[in-house]
């Protein structure tokens, strides 16, 4: 499992190259490995009396739709807020407002806001503190988005409180991605499940 690095205020750096990252790819390639990952997760997150919700901005909706797509999903799949606009990161999510307009909706400490802003979103008192949050942020493209290239993404998680951790943990993660605005908005969703496998026991047999 990937170490969470943290700067001495305790806000988690993004992780960059992540074991097991795919920059690139096609749909036909990329849905399958989804579909797969999805399944898994939702298996082992009903294993652990969790629950999963998903805060998504470039994605549109692409990551709840990966979970969506499995059958059963909804025993364990709340929902996600597309806060596409960068003012409803502020206003829906929680997202610090001062920090999106000095750094704007791509970067590593939005990415891990709304993960963590999500999973309080969708708590409820028969859930406990356990959603899991995700979240994705960044440039899809075709063309850069003033000084961000497109391509870069930043993708968040916050794990609940479990056996082994005590506290509930969130990070972020820098992607790098390549192709087609649908190819680079696909591998997002592909990067944050496997991402989820390497932050927790969910798929571990």
């Amino acid at each position: 499992m990937l170490e969470y690095a943290e700067t001495p205020d305790g806000t988690s750096r993004a992780i960059k190259d992540f074991e097991g990252m795919v920059s690139n790819g096609t749909e036909a390639r990329i849905q399958p490995r989804c579909d797969e990952l999805a399944a898994r997760i939702l298996d082992g997150a009903k294993v652990a009396g969790w629950k999963i919700a998903a805060a998504e901005s470039l994605t549109g909706g692409l990551l709840a739709d990966a979970f969506v797509r499995i059958p059963g999903a909804s025993d364990v799949f709340l929902g996600s807020a597309v806060t596409y606009d960068i003012n409803a990161k502020a206003s829906v999510l929680g997202v610090d407002g001062d920090l999106l307009a000095q750094e704007g909706a791509v970067h590593p400490e939005v990415a891990r806001q709304m993960a963590l802003c999500t999973s309080r979103l969708y708590r409820q008192p028969q859930y406990g503190d356990k959603v899991l949050g995700l979240s994705t942020t960044g440039v899809a493209g075709p063309g850069p988005d003033g000084d961000k290239p497109a391509g870069l993404v930043y993708i968040g998680i916050s794990v609940p409180a479990n056996s082994d951790m005590d506290t509930r943990r969130t990070v972020a993660a820098e992607l790098r991605l390549f192709g087609s605005r649908e190819e680079v908005r696909r591998l997002t969703v592909l990067n944050i499940l496997r991402f989820v496998t390497q932050l927790t026991t969910l798929t571990e047999e």
